[in-house]
């Protein structure tokens, strides 16, 4: 799927099984909790943490899902093309950092 594709399909699914799009200011706000959850799991995960019972049930590809839709809306409620702003993107990023993550002793 493309991320055009994704795109119309939030849309279309909150315009017709959903009422209407949340504000874009509650949006940032369940997008910043969705990360947070994903986080939760990151950190059991790849870091110190142990896991709790409250984690059981939670996978980290349904958060990064999560996190995705979120976005999403807010990419639709803002007219954010993302194949447009993320080829721009990695333009940018393939510019800027041509040399600097080579020429970087911390990552050699």
């Amino acid at each position: 799927m493309t991320l055009k594709a994704a795109q119309q399909q939030v849309d279309k699914y909150i315009t017709t099984t959903g009422m209407r799009y949340f504000s874009e200011l509650t949006n940032l706000g369940i997008l910043m909790e969705e990360v947070g959850e994903l986080s939760r799991l990151m950190v059991r995960k790849y870091g110190e943490q142990s896991y709790k019972e409250s984690d059981k049930g939670s996978e980290m590809d349904d958060e990064m899902a999560d996190v995705l839709w979120v976005l999403i809306c807010l990419a639709n409620q803002t007219g954010v093309d993302l194949t447009d702003a993320f080829a721009k993107n990695m333009e940018k990023k393939t510019i800027r950092d041509a040399s600097r993550h080579k020429e970087n002793d911390k990552l050699k």
